[in-house]
């Protein structure tokens, strides 16, 4: 019996220290090695500051004032926000973007809130793009435009989405359209390995080169 209590304890103890400990700092130090930038979550700095990850989508709004110049509350007290019409926007969220948490609404074709959530949803784009694209209808907006996606959290808008933003863009930020769509293609990903999914254009990476290219206060 002593002889199976010692053996079971050097067991544990090479174990632990195999699976425990060399094993993760084996893994950890080849992705800082080999894949840094994508084992710190692919960050994006920022004239020296962390402005968000190319992987993760995240809220261009800005807050709404009341009639005092402060920001408007709701009934649970969050921050009443508008989308920021400088900013392409991303794809709508279920939980306020938050990287802790990503799930998607869950909603069921037949659901209720559903048709109500959706054409809340189209009636607020409309709203925003209109202005900028007189003939714009409800039936040329994009699926992605109105619904979540399955993280809540995804960086990628639809290229159709992106085009239709373009005119707000040019319009607000003072650039020929043409050069607002240069910008989009070369912040657009391909289909995986060459032909598996759809184009997408991170919406973050895209906002900070119009940030750099035509700064608006």
């Amino acid at each position: 019996m002593r002889r199976d209590l010692v053996t079971s304890a050097l067991a544990v103890v090479v174990f632990t220290l195999l699976l425990g400990l060399a094993y993760p700092f084996g893994v950890w130090a080849i992705g800082q090695v080999a894949f840094k930038h994508a084992a710190d979550g692919s960050q994006i700095v920022m004239n020296g500051r962390l402005v968000g990850s190319s992987l993760l989508g995240q809220d261009f709004s800005m807050p709404v004032l009341d009639k005092h110049g402060k920001p408007k509350q709701d009934a649970r007290g969050n921050p009443v926000t508008q989308p920021d019409p400088k900013y392409f926007q991303e794809r709508p969220s279920a939980d306020r973007y938050n990287p802790a948490g990503t799930f998607f609404s869950n909603r069921g074709p037949n659901q209720a809130s559903a048709v109500a959530f959706y054409k809340e949803g189209l009636a607020s784009y409309l709203a925003l793009e209109r202005p900028y694209d007189p003939g714009l209808t409800g039936a040329q907006v994009p699926v992605d435009a109105v619904t979540t996606s399955a993280s809540g959290v995804d960086p990628h808008i639809s290229q159709a989405n992106a085009a239709i933003q373009a005119h707000r863009i040019a319009a607000v930020r003072h650039l020929p359209l043409a050069r607002v769509k240069q910008l989009i293609a070369a912040h657009t990903d391909g289909r995986f390995a060459g032909f598996l999914g759809e184009p997408g254009v991170n919406v973050l990476e895209l906002n900070i080169a119009l940030d750099k290219e035509a700064p608006v206060k």
